[in-house]
Parts: structure tokens; sequence; C-alpha cells
């Protein structure tokens, strides 16, 4: 569930809560028009790389606990999460806001 403090979908930056429970359901993605911030808030999670073929590359955990924060996500790195603990991070990406495209979602 996200909450978005942006004013629309087409501002220049959009800047959301998102709450995120163990099981949520992200396919590996990527963002192709611009980078993205998770800065977690609450809770515990994995941010997780991918290479062009699905294969794992790198893993962050994210744990302010620890004092691990956030990640910056490269335009178009294919990542996804693994969420460990009821989770709450501010995202943040240019807009507008684009919809994912199929040929940007790894099946």
């Amino acid at each position: 569930m996200n909450f978005n403090l942006h004013d629309s979908l087409d501002a220049k930056a959009q800047r959301l809560l998102n709450v995120l429970l163990p099981g949520t359901p992200l396919p590996v993605h990527r963002h192709t028009h611009t980078a993205e911030t998770y800065v977690l808030l609450r809770g515990k999670m994995y941010v997780v790389f991918y290479d062009d073929l699905g294969v794992e590359m790198q893993r962050y955990l994210l744990d302010p606990r620890d004092g691990n924060y956030g990640v910056q996500i490269p335009k178009n790195q294919w990542h996804g999460i693994e969420v460990l603990e009821p989770s709450t991070i501010f995202e943040v990406k240019d807009g507008p806001y684009t919809p994912l495209r199929p040929e940007d979602i790894q099946y």
C-alpha cells in the first residue's frame, strides 16, 4: 500500500510512503527512465539487484536498527525486494509516473 506525497502522477518528483509486508509480491523489474531511491523508515528488508538474465548480482539488507537505511537503485537496474518484517519505505523517483511495461518485468 502506498501513500503518495506528490500532488499528481505528472509531478516531476514522485515521492511516496510504501508499506510492505512479508510476502508482498513485487516482480523483478527496472525503470528505464529514472533512478530510484529507497529509505527504510521501519522494518527490515532486502533490496536485490539482478542482471539481464535474472541472476542475482548484489543484495542489500536495509535495517535501520543496524544503521542501514537506504539504497540508490540506478536507472535500468533490474531489482526486487524481499520483505523480512512489516516495513515502511520512503521512495523517490523522477516523474511523471510511468507504469511498468512488460519488457521491464522479469517473469
